[in-house]
């Protein structure tokens, strides 16, 4: 088990938003996290890399290589957090400053995480770009040059980049159209084979659990309400929760019922 969640829960002042949840991911696997928008997903999300706001205090344990993540000091967390766990987020946009180019931005990462040699943060940074289907001349681009899949790209390559052993997706395609995300999950699913790490995919996208998740978690108002292999859930749920998320989403239905619905290519 890669990551072990145990009975995690997220309090602001006077309300409590994740409340004991429970939740594993394995080597190697797609986990998916599924739920509404303020379910909690996101926070939880947050919570794994120390990342929740300052008025957020979350309790319980998420026990990775042998220790509390809870427990870590930030000092700890920063050398973490892209080296043995990363991040992708929605506001891929939102990852690149608009005055420095592409290239900067990798050569920063890379500097933080203590490689001194800049060629070698020059061969890391083309090879990164290339593994994703990006020409290394885009590092002298600036971010405004790059259509939003190529942001997208992009972002994925810099959180591989020094391969991390768990990659968290939260909600990467929603900013994008629907044959650029299915690129997108496609490029995950791929760069997963190849590096062995574990995808954590936080999304509402019942489309992309079918065609990509290994086992998911449903989450309403904070806590799971419901966890399995893809195939039973999808098949047999059994929370009526989960009954509601999947009859509101009839392309699915049809989909699971037929078995001849195609993503986009």
């Amino acid at each position: 088990m890669i990551l072990s969640i145990e009975e995690l829960s997220i309090a602001g002042r006077d309300r409590t938003l994740v409340d004991k949840v429970s939740l594993a991911v394995r080597e190697g696997e797609f986990m998916a996290l599924v739920g509404q928008s303020g379910s909690g997903k996101s926070l939880l999300s947050q919570a794994i890399g120390q990342l929740l706001p300052p008025n957020l205090h979350a309790s319980g344990r998420m026990m990775f290589d042998g220790s509390n993540l809870l427990d870590r000091k930030p000092k700890e967390m920063r050398a973490l957090r892209g080296s043995r766990i990363s991040y992708i987020f929605q506001d891929y946009q939102g990852a690149f400053t608009p005055f420095r180019s592409i290239g900067a931005h990798f050569d920063e990462y890379q500097k933080v995480h203590g490689e001194k040699s800049a060629a070698v943060r020059r061969s890391k940074a083309a090879e990164a770009l290339e593994s994703v289907g990006l020409d290394a001349k885009l590092l002298r681009r600036y971010p405004f040059q790059l259509s939003g899949g190529q942001l997208q790209r992009a972002s994925i390559a810099t959180a591989l980049m020094l391969s991390p052993r768990l990659l968290i997706a939260d909600e990467v395609t929603t900013a994008l159209d629907s044959v650029s995300g299915h690129r997108v999950l496609e490029l995950l699913a791929r760069k997963q084979a190849e590096t062995g790490c574990a995808i954590l995919f936080i999304t509402h996208d019942w489309r992309h659990v079918r065609r990509y998740a290994n086992r998911l978690s449903v989450m309403k108002e904070g806590r799971i309400v419901e966890s399995g292999g893809k195939h039973r859930i999808l098949d047999h749920p059994q929370h009526d929760y989960t009954r509601q998320l999947i009859a509101a989403a009839p392309i699915l239905s049809r989909s699971l019922n037929s078995g001849l619905e195609e993503e986009p290519t």
